[in-house]
């Protein structure tokens, strides 16, 4: 059994009798939407024409929304409906920036995530959906795709019929009989400030997606006349973990490849101020994890009821056992236990690698988000820890372990990953894309609302002068160390641009 839909646009008059009673039946607050019908008008009077598209859930039968929960409040049943438990969600978000089709949304009175669960309740007492049951025009079909004799298997074996985004490969049940490119590209349709009978709802959190009017991707003469906002589901909390993650998981990592090539000594106080600081920003990093969390007092299910599948909740795992191990490193460092230290630096120092990689498989997960799914991003995430390392130390004084054997060091350290960022960073945005999801997100970043940003912040103020100041002034402590701000600067705004560009692309 495989429960799925179809929406035969020849028949949808956009009466949006299907979002009332949705919303009636599932007690659906304002603001948000489980159905929702879009008006795309074409054409150039008096030539013109208005198509509707039903949009929701998809009940995927690859669903990511799935994979991602941390905790197994959005789960699939055997009937093939992807349903979610309030009483499970911790509201961290993850599903909605893996679901591609914007169909999860965060109740603002449960503060957990909801959706289109193909009221289930109804269903499993033999009756249909009630958007079905309202539709004036028989427009939306539900019921068992593997039912050969039923209506909806012989119009998915009659007609043709087309789904949202299937590069996904989430391999949806949701199909649309004449589905126009206009409305099923979320892309493809100028989005103006006001729609025929409302104002895109600027107050989300994040502003929602944006629509730039030069984008390359719009069709002529498509202007999308309805729609609904969505928000962007993660705030500033999440380039800020990816930062302070970059510097805790690299504190050690510089002093580490430097022992190994001969070029420091063991030290114990400076091992002492780097495990702080490794403890400190790890500290931070699940701070910042916990407070964009909508529930923050459910965040050890993470911990004591995870999805094995879930990057999230492997990530917390990898981030204990980082902490764990700088915990000792830290302790040995005080008892001045150098042997102890000496074994402990490279295991803690390649558990900071993982750390700081698993966001990018993490970010694979989010389906939604293309621009993030770059596979240049493990290494560019390994990169970016060395070169917070090799700021750190810049910024060590003497009183801190700070030498100018270290100071060297570091210089050499974080000029070379400084380098290797920016070709990574050009090699990212510059380079074609495979989607025009990833495409679009891109532009947004280099020809955008964040071209400011990126260009002033990541490039000029955290690459360029950085770069120029260890090259053309004089070497010494304040120089090398200003650089090392720099960088880190430069970081944190390219960690923002990163973040919400990405999730600033309509997904529908």
């Amino acid at each position: 059994m495989r429960y799925g839909f179809i929406i035969d646009n020849r028949k949808c008059i956009g009466c949006h009798a299907c979002t009332v009673a949705c919303k009636t039946e599932n007690h659906v607050p304002l603001t948000v939407n489980r159905t929702w019908v879009k008006y795309v008008e074409k054409g150039i009077f008096p030539n013109t024409r208005r198509v509707f598209q039903v949009t929701r859930c998809n009940h995927c039968e690859n669903p990511p929304c799935v994979t991602i929960c941390p905790v197994t409040a959005m789960y699939q049943r055997k009937d093939g409906i992807v349903d979610f438990s309030s009483e499970r969600c911790i509201g961290c978000k993850a599903c909605m920036q893996a679901c591609p089709y914007d169909s999860i949304y965060i109740d603002p009175e449960e503060g957990t995530a909801a959706k289109c669960h193909f009221c289930a309740h109804r269903t499993e007492v033999g009756l249909e959906p009630s958007c079905v049951v309202v539709c004036p025009e028989h427009a939306i079909i539900a019921g068992d795709l593997d039912a050969c004799d039923g209506e909806i298997a012989q119009l998915l074996a009659r007609e043709p019929v087309r789904v949202r985004k299937p590069e996904q490969g989430t391999r949806p049940k949701l199909y649309y009989i004449d589905a126009d490119e206009s409305a099923i590209v979320p892309t493809a349709a100028r989005h103006e400030s006001i729609y025929m009978w409302a104002e895109r709802n600027e107050s989300l959190h994040g502003g929602g997606a944006l629509y730039p009017p030069d984008s390359p991707l719009l069709q002529k003469n498509a202007l999308a006349a309805y729609d609904v906002s969505h928000a962007r589901p993660w705030g500033w909390q999440v380039p800020a973990y990816c930062w302070t993650k970059a510097i805790g998981s690299g504190a050690l990592a510089i002093p580490a490849i430097a022992i190994l090539l001969g070029r420091l000594g063991v030290d114990r106080v400076r091992d002492l101020v780097l495990s702080t600081i490794a403890l400190v920003f790890t500290a931070l990093t699940t701070v910042l994890l916990v407070w964009d969390l909508e529930h923050k007092k459910r965040f050890l299910r993470v911990i004591f009821t995870p999805q094995s599948k879930s990057w999230l909740a492997r990530g917390a795992f990898i981030l204990i056992a980082y902490s764990g191990l700088s915990g000792m490193f830290w302790l040995a460092a005080v008892l001045g236990f150098t042997a102890v230290t000496t074994a402990l630096l490279w295991p803690t120092v390649l558990v900071g690698f993982f750390a700081a990689i698993y966001t990018a498989f993490l970010f694979g997960q989010c389906e939604g988000r293309d621009l993030w799914q770059t596979p240049l991003l493990p290494v560019h995430l390994v990169v970016q820890t060395l070169m917070c390392g090799a700021a750190v130390l810049a910024l060590l004084p003497a009183a801190g372990g700070g030498s100018e054997q270290i100071l060297a060091v570091a210089k050499e350290a974080l000029g070379f990953t400084l380098i290797l960022h920016l070709l990574i960073v050009a090699a990212e945005f510059m380079m074609p894309h495979s989607t025009d999801n990833s495409a679009y997100a891109a532009r947004l970043i280099t020809h955008g609302p964040f071209r400011s940003w990126f260009w002033g912040g990541t490039v000029v103020l955290g690459g360029i002068l950085p770069l120029a100041l260890m090259w053309l002034a004089p070497f010494d402590f304040h120089n090398t160390a200003f650089a090392g701000v720099l960088a880190l600067a430069g970081l944190l705004i390219f960690e923002w641009c990163f973040v919400m560009a990405g999730q600033s692309v309509p997904n529908s």
